[in-house]
C-alpha cells in the first residue's frame, strides 16, 4: 500500500508539476510551423480554385506559348526556359539556406554570414526575374484586369474569359508568393546584421536562423506547386 502511495505522489510531483514541454521543440519554432500550416492554407485555397477554373474550361492559355520568352533576350522560341532558370536560383538559395543553417549548428559565424549572403542574393535575383517576366508580360497584353488582344488570344490557344482568368489568377498568385520571397529576403538581411553584430554568439544559439530557414524552405517548396500549375499543367 505504502509503495502505491509513494508512486502516486511521484507521479503528482513529476509528471504533473509543470515546465515540461509535451514536444521537444523550441516554443518560437513550434509558432512557426503554426505560421506556415496555415500559410499553407492559403496558397491551397489559391491553387485548387485555379485548378478548378482551369479544368472547366474547354480552352486555357497553353503555357508553352505564353511562356516562351527570355525577357531582354528572346521574346519567342524559348518555352519555360527563364521560368527554369527562375526556378534553379531559388531552389540554389535553399541549398545554401540548408547551409547556413548547419554552419549555424557548429556556431561558424563566419560561414553563416557568407551562406546568408548568398541566400539573400539568390532571393533578390529570383524577384528580378519576376519583376522582368511580369513586364514583358504586360507588355504582350496580359495584366492583372486586363483583357488580351486579339491576335495574342489567338496565338495561346484561348478564349476571351479564359485568358482573362488565367492573367488574373497568375498575377495574383504569384504576386501572393513573391510577396513571401520578399518578405523572406527583409527577414534573411535582419538575421544576417544580427549575426555581424554577436547578437546569436552571445546567446551561444543559432536558433533564429533555423527559424528563418524553414520559413524559407516553406517559400521554395510553395513555389515547386505554383510552378507546376501554372507552367505546366
Amino acid at each position: 500500500m505504502s509503495t502505491t502511495i509513494s508512486q502516486l505522489d511521484e507521479v503528482k510531483t513529476g509528471a504533473w508539476d509543470g515546465g515540461r514541454s509535451p514536444v521537444d521543440a523550441e516554443y518560437g519554432k513550434i509558432m512557426m510551423w503554426f505560421f506556415l500550416v496555415s500559410d499553407a492554407f492559403t496558397f491551397s485555397s489559391f491553387l485548387i480554385y485555379y485548378g478548378a477554373q482551369r479544368f472547366s474550361k474547354l480552352t486555357w492559355p497553353d503555357p508553352d506559348t505564353v511562356f516562351q520568352s527570355i525577357p531582354g533576350i528572346a521574346d519567342h522560341g524559348f518555352p519555360l526556359v527563364f521560368v527554369g532558370i527562375m526556378t534553379f536560383i531559388l531552389i540554389m538559395s535553399s541549398v545554401t539556406m540548408v547551409l547556413a543553417v548547419e554552419a549555424g549548428h557548429r556556431n561558424s559565424k563566419k560561414e553563416v554570414i557568407t551562406w546568408m549572403i548568398w541566400t539573400i542574393i539568390g532571393g533578390a535575383a529570383f524577384l528580378g526575374c519576376q519583376a522582368a517576366e511580369w513586364t514583358h508580360l504586360f507588355h504582350e497584353g496580359f495584366g492583372w484586369g486586363s483583357i488580351p488582344n486579339a491576335e495574342v488570344i489567338k496565338e495561346i490557344g484561348a478564349d476571351e474569359v479564359s485568358a482573362t482568368q488565367f492573367s488574373n489568377l497568375f498575377f495574383t498568385i504569384t504576386g501572393f508568393h513573391g510577396f513571401h520571397v520578399f518578405s523572406g529576403v527583409l527577414f534573411n538581411i535582419i538575421i544576417l546584421f544580427m549575426t555581424m553584430s554577436n547578437v546569436f554568439q552571445k546567446r551561444g544559439s543559432y536558433l533564429m536562423v533555423e527559424k528563418v530557414g524553414l520559413y524559407w524552405h516553406f517559400v521554395d517548396l510553395v513555389w515547386v506547386f505554383v510552378f507546376t500549375f501554372f507552367y505546366l499543367v
